[in-house]
């Protein structure tokens, strides 16, 4: 999955206002990190997206 990819579909789930504020402050429990984090350890969008969406209750 593209960075733009996972992005887009992270504002299709939150809002575009949200959506920063979200990966920036919320630890994802799967991960221990927030997105940004996540990112910044070089862990790949697709697994970062599957532990938002199974934490979210949202489509994979």
């Amino acid at each position: 999955m593209r960075f733009s990819d996972f992005w887009e579909r992270l504002q299709d789930q939150l809002g575009d206002a949200y959506a920063d504020s979200f990966a920036r402050d919320q630890v994802i429990e799967d991960l221990g990190l927030t997105i940004y984090q996540a990112f910044e350890r070089g862990i790949e969008t697709h697994q970062v997206w599957r532990a938002v969406a199974e934490r979210e209750g949202w489509p994979q």
